[in-house]
């Protein structure tokens, strides 16, 4: 996801046009519902919240769906709606205008996702995202990879941590998120071994993406991701990366390279064509929209290891 992001402060947002949408319910505005209501950052956060929290929620996202998330600008309606919830799930330093209405509202249960396990750097991920914010780049959390929700055990980490915040912020429902809270978890563990499994033995480790959002999974399962760095998806690939990778592509056995559903295959189908190679979708599963292969975190996952076995040749 590179840059063309014009960030503004959560409270100066009133001339911006997003909608808030409902993940949960079609109009439910936070903080009239009748229920527990949450707001979350994103689609990953707001599937935690509607997991955990099942009939006791009412889940609202700030990004809507098909919206890239690191280009969001949380408009006046979005903040004064998030003042008025009972608790919010956001990933500091992804989504750098939802951090400072966050930071500027009273909400008594802030659920921060970054806070929950251990983010880490990878090598693409480095100066990019939210580094190249000037607001955020003394931040100790710049620089580092956000895409924790990719990677099924660091997800468990977080579903644990927003099921215990939950609990303690709503005690009437506590032994229910609870509940939730164990079988999501049971969950997040089974698809990691259908990755541990899916990607034990195959003919390469590497791959090659347009978007750096893949370096935990990488990491969990012997893999090597190489991100098309510093390139906007609708731009023209420079000759000498393309050379680059197709050398990488030879050495390594590398067929495919992926694309994502939120932004243009332009680069991807570019470089495949001049390296001649396949293309194919990787989903960073920052959001569910019709073209997404599955309809919920779970079911885009395997999509996604499909997806992988078959570009890494895997037996």
């Amino acid at each position: 996801m590179n840059v063309r992001r014009r960030l503004i402060p959560a409270l100066a947002a009133g001339t911006a046009l997003a909608a808030l949408s409902a993940c949960s319910t079609d109009s439910a505005a936070a903080g009239d519902s009748g229920k527990f209501d949450v707001v979350a950052s994103f689609y990953p956060m707001a599937f935690l919240a509607e997991q955990i929290g099942g009939d006791h929620v009412s889940v609202t996202s700030l990004t809507e769906p098909g919206q890239e998330p690191h280009d969001l600008e949380i408009s006046a309606k979005q903040t004064a709606q998030l003042q008025e919830s009972d608790a919010v799930v956001y990933l500091k330093n992804l989504q750098p205008s939802v951090d400072d209405a966050v930071a500027q509202s009273e909400i008594k249960t802030k659920i921060d996702a970054a806070s929950l396990t251990e983010l880490e750097k990878h090598g693409n991920e480095v100066g990019g995202h939210a580094a190249e914010h000037d607001d955020h780049e003394n931040d100790e959390l710049a620089g580092l990879d956000p895409h924790i929700w990719l990677d099924p055990v660091r997800y468990a980490q977080v579903a644990e941590g927003v099921g215990k915040a939950l609990e303690k912020a709503d005690p009437d429902h506590a032994a229910d998120y609870k509940a939730n809270t164990a079988a999501l978890v049971k969950k997040l563990d089974a698809l990691n071994t259908e990755f541990e499994t899916g990607l034990a033995n195959t003919g390469t480790k590497v791959f090659i993406t347009t978007h750096a959002a893949f370096g935990y999974l990488a990491e969990r399962y012997g893999l090597t991701e190489e991100a098309i760095n510093g390139l906007d998806p609708e731009s023209e690939p420079s000759a000498n990366r393309v050379k680059d990778l197709e050398k990488m592509a030879k050495a390594d056995g590398v067929t495919t390279v992926f694309y994502e559903t939120l932004v243009s295959d332009k680069t991807a189908k570019t470089i495949a064509s001049d390296a001649g190679l396949k293309t194919d979708v990787l989903d960073p599963i920052e959001g569910i929209t019709e073209k997404s292969r599955g309809k919920d975190y779970f079911s885009v996952q395997q999509a996604n290891l499909k997806a992988l076995r078959s570009a890494l040749g895997a037996k």
